[in-house]
């Protein structure tokens, strides 16, 4: 008897580690999937942090946008956006001047964004003392917060790959796709080109707009011509930029842009009927060749060129960024677009910034 019942005991003890086993692969299975479909919010990551191996831990993506004075509702609207849009762990660098700082940290306490994690950077306008013209026609670009996609590395410590986007923007996809935009070994950013938006074409020609090099160097000067770029080049728009620290750093490319910054107040080289900026022309020369593409859809602009211009709601809708280049702000009357710009914007608790409407 006793041998018999031995096998059995056997058996039974092998059934019971089986089913245990398999217990344990459905409830690991299980926490695998309950996992995929519920990301942990945002505000628990941070507390189970330390439980989570470093390859689980989710990379950062830092954000880099300018808070100035008379527009700050432009950048709480792009943080907006882009906060609402993504699951993704997004640090976004506010930079102001010391005098707007207050301001911004405010709006951003007492409203719903009171959730972001963001880190606020003073910038100081005295780097920019001797390198900037004065006598520019529209002297709103000669802000100094302008400047500041010149600086990243020196505002932006611990990251190898940063985004940095113009106020006058509003984001509809989700931020990480734009920072998984490849980058050339080699390139220090990547830029939207002026040519690669089919959809605009038409618009481009009727408000008369530059999308090549001729309308933003002055190609009568000798430093220009020297430089051997095609004036029908086309150029980019610097208002989107997702770029490398380390080729940054490597290539000294804010020392390059001072020196043309530099130029230019020695020699006048940039074209005087400048529609995109002060900032933009340095840029097209020191990256010229060498940059690599952003998506189309992640940089549709010019909804700020003319009053009249529209795009059509369906393209608009399909649109990951907007971004409102020209002089019609989307917070400012007229303008067009106004009301996919609004979904996004929040109300200044203080009362100081209010939105101008043909009501109002």
């Amino acid at each position: 008897m006793n041998h018999s019942s031995h096998p059995t005991g056997h058996m039974a003890l092998l059934k019971k580690i089986n089913q245990i086993l398999l217990l344990l692969l459905v409830l690991t299975v299980c926490a695998i999937l309950y996992n995929k479909v519920h990301q942990v919010p945002s505000a628990l990551k941070n507390e189970t942090v330390d439980l989570e191996s470093p390859e689980e831990m989710e990379e950062e993506i830092p954000v880099v946008i300018c808070a100035a004075a008379g527009r700050m509702g432009a950048a709480v609207a792009a943080i907006s956006s882009i906060y609402s849009n993504t699951e993704a762990n997004v640090l976004f660098y506010i930079v102001g001047l010391k005098t707007t700082i207050p301001h911004i940290r405010r709006w951003i306490e007492n409203s719903k964004l009171k959730e972001i994690k963001f880190k606020v950077v003073e910038f100081n306008p005295m780097v920019l003392k001797g390198k900037i013209r004065q006598d520019a026609s529209r002297p709103e670009l000669l802000q100094p917060l302008n400047f500041v996609r010149f600086y990243l590395p020196l505002l932006i410590q611990k990251h190898e790959k940063v985004i940095y986007l113009d106020d006058d923007i509003i984001v509809q996809g989700d931020i990480q796709e734009l920072y998984d935009t490849k980058l050339a070994p080699g390139h220090a950013a990547a830029f939207s080109d002026d040519c690669d938006l089919p959809s605009t074409h038409e618009m481009v020609r009727s408000v008369g707009m530059q999308n090549t090099y001729m309308g933003f160097l002055d190609y009568r000067k000798q430093a220009i011509r020297d430089l051997g770029i095609s004036p029908s080049t086309c150029s980019f728009n610097p208002g989107v930029i997702v770029a490398n620290m380390t080729e940054w750093k490597h290539q000294r490319i804010t020392k390059q842009l001072e020196k043309w910054m530099q130029r230019n107040v020695e020699e006048n080289l940039y074209s005087s009927t400048l529609g995109g900026g002060v900032a933009t022309s340095p840029m097209l020369i020191v990256f010229h060749g060498k940059y690599s593409a952003i998506n189309p859809m992640w940089h549709i602009r010019h909804l700020g060129w003319s009053p009249d211009a529209h795009y059509s709601e369906h393209f608009l809708q399909e649109a990951k960024l907007l971004h409102w280049n020209g002089r019609y702000k989307p917070w400012d009357y007229p303008s067009v677009h106004t009301d996919l710009w609004e979904n996004w914007f929040i109300p200044d608790p203080s009362g100081k910034f209010k939105l101008i409407r043909p009501d109002s």
